[in-house]
């Protein structure tokens, strides 16, 4: 059943052409990511599939099923200020919802009768449920204090109070921007978990790559305003994305040659008139012109050097802080060690921001010593960002630090230049700061802060609002950083990718040092929890190995030894075959691309498997 349809969707802003004749169909069950750099418009794509802005031009259009229910979560909801939180809660329009506020309305009065008749009205309906289901789900999200007005709520409580509506609203297509910002990890699994629900379509904006490779079975990337779609999860998308640009790659070479040749022949040429001769020129403008209309971006770098870090970094001593009552740190003694990266984990309000301000000294301790070597550098990314003002200019933010910055190899790079490598071009640097978008505004401040050459990095939820594409070039600087890093984020995928070890914040002012990745931590949490062993992908051990060398192979192993050797064999002609398909054609369709990617996965993951049991015999035939 179709959900959803986009027909000839197009948006710009004066100049600026974000998304042209898109085309788009999301079926009953999808469950959707759509990708794209900061600035090309998700999140202005998902506002007009709910109707909060409108399509450039009449032919446009945007057909919902009317028998579906509906809800957008946007980046940065808002609601009445005015309003407690159950009433911000209860907006919609249920009889169930209507029970439950008369009866929480009568259980704080004294009239049995009033009680009496609001109980009734709850069996009626059969509002029981959905009144447990709001508990539960006001628990989960930390917002059991139902009667706070909705003005003092901070802008990641603001975003939980919009999941919670949107669960109790039980709609069956949700529209979701960037649905995993300002929630604990804790939080972000109970709600992966709710939305691999098969009865609910999703289409969403994340950059959390453990919630696309768990939930989604299909995902779209707008890249230079064309929608391109992968069947299949996050992992699918990144082997499918990598032919694509090989493909696109290959296409370029074979075009530039192709072009090298003309033009040489036609400065050969004298200025002739002959008919051959024009075909020639004219054939040589029009490789020039398609070659031109090709765009292929290469990943911006970051190679922004770190100031040399000494040999004391910080220490400290039997750490102490309180809040009154709430104790966030008790008796805490610990010495960072040169290139070691930390990752903070911990519940909404279990201190990791108080922690970041106490190692950057913005507050003090109220026991003990804090010592902080020479040499440190701090440079420490906010996750409520800077304060820009509106009126700047993005090349004037960044002249506030210096016209030159340093680089790893000894040179120097321009502010321009530096702007460049981080995606903003010559053009959007003469732009203000309050024409960018949220992402662009995040991938600002990491410039900034990089760029006074810290050698202690702080990180506080860097993933919120960047693209998977940041991300990407993010995680690689960071991974052969020299200096110390520490990261708060809830983004598991980010984590797992960086830290050497946890800060694992309980609650209660402790901090148990965990080493390992964060994967490794609810491992170890849930040892409780059955596996499916179908599930597990089963690698052999070097236990596994040992004990096997201690045999012979048997005839048919070593007969299956050959077997394997031959469709090893096999699949690499199938496989070089395919790849020559791809580089040799200008003309395969978007089906026929997606067919051959498809047969490729399948052959490099038969592969695998094959390479797998051959190792295994192999090791028991070398140890005979």
């Amino acid at each position: 059943m179709e959900y959803l349809r986009l027909e000839n969707v197009s948006k710009s802003y004066g100049e600026k052409v974000l998304f042209s004749d898109l085309n788009f169909t999301l079926n009953r069950s999808d469950k959707v990511a759509l990708i794209a750099r900061n600035g090309n418009g998700k999140s202005t794509l998902l506002r007009i599939i709910a109707g909060r802005e409108s399509s450039d031009g009449q032919s446009g259009r945007v057909i919902i099923s009317r028998s579906s229910r509906i809800f957008h979560l946007e980046q940065d909801p808002s609601f009445d200020p005015e309003q407690t939180i159950i009433q911000a809660l209860f907006q919609v329009e249920d009889e169930r919802i209507e029970a439950i506020k008369s009866y929480q309305k009568a259980m704080t009065g004294t009239d049995d009768q009033v009680i009496q008749s609001a109980l009734v009205r709850m069996e009626d309906t059969k509002a029981w449920a959905m009144e447990a289901r709001m508990k539960e789900v006001l628990y989960k999200l930390n917002l059991e204090d139902t009667s706070s007005n909705v003005g003092s709520l901070s802008g990641g409580q603001m975003k939980r109070l919009a999941i919670a509506k949107m669960l109790l609203s039980e709609p069956d297509l949700l529209i979701l921007d960037e649905p995993t910002n300002h929630l604990d990890i804790e939080m972000i699994e109970w709600l992966e978990q709710y939305l691999t629900n098969p009865s609910l379509t999703l289409l969403m904006v994340t950059h959390d790559r453990y919630f696309m490779e768990r939930i989604c079975n299909s995902i779209i990337e707008l890249d230079k305003g064309v929608l391109f779609k992968y069947q299949g999860n996050y992992s699918d998308y990144l082997s499918k994305k990598a032919l694509r640009e090989e493909v696109t790659t290959a296409n370029i070479d074979k075009t530039r040659k192709l072009l090298v040749r003309e033009l040489e022949w036609v400065r050969r040429q004298p200025k002739a008139r002959g008919t051959k001769a024009k075909s020639r020129v004219s054939n040589y403008e029009r490789i020039k012109s398609e070659l031109s209309s090709i765009s292929y971006d290469p990943l911006f770098n970051i190679e922004i050097d770190s100031a040399r870090l000494g040999k004391k970094i910080m220490e400290f001593y039997d750490a102490s802080k309180a809040y009154g009552d709430k104790v966030v740190l008790r008796n805490f003694w610990y010495k960072f060690k040169s290139g070691e990266k930390v990752g903070v984990c911990g519940k909404n309000g279990t201190g990791k921001t108080s922690l970041v301000k106490l190692i950057t000294g913005e507050i003090d301790l109220d026991k003990g010593r804090r010592v902080v070597g020479e040499t440190v550098i701090f440079g420490h990314y906010r996750q409520d960002g800077l304060a820009f003002h509106d009126e700047q200019t993005v090349i004037d933010v960044i002249r506030e630090v210096g016209e030159y910055i340093p680089l790893k190899n000894g040179y120097k790079l321009t502010a321009e230049k530096l702007l460049e490598n981080f995606m903003f071009d010559r053009k959007q640097q003469t732009v203000k700061v309050s024409q960018l978008s949220g992402g662009e505004k995040k991938r600002l401040h990491l410039l900034k802060v990089l760029m006074a050459n810290p050698n202690f990095l702080i990180l506080d939820e860097p993933t919120n609002d960047l693209d998977v594409l940041t991300l990407n070039v993010l995680e690689d600087y960071l991974t052969s950083f020299k200096g110390c890093l520490l990261v708060v984020t809830h983004d598991r995928f980010f984590m797992d990718k960086l830290v050497d070890h946890l800060f694992i914040l309980t609650g209660d002012g402790k901090i148990e040092d965990f080493n390992g990745t964060y994967t490794d931590w609810r491992t170890s949490d849930r040892r409780d929890v059955r596996k499916d062993p179908q599930k597990e992908k089963k690698v052999p051990s070097v236990a596994t190995f040992e004990k096997s060398a201690a045999r012979r192979l048997s005839y048919h192993e070593k007969r299956e030894m050959q077997s394997i050797e031959d469709r090893l064999a096999q699949i690499r002609k199938n496989r070089d075959t395919l790849e020559r398909l791809f580089e040799g054609s200008q003309d395969l369709q978007s089906d026929e691309i997606e067919r051959m990617s498809r047969e490729l996965a399948e052959l490099i993951k038969e592969a695998d498997d094959l390479e797998m049991r051959w190792l295994l015999l192999s090791e028991i035939e070398e140890a005979r």
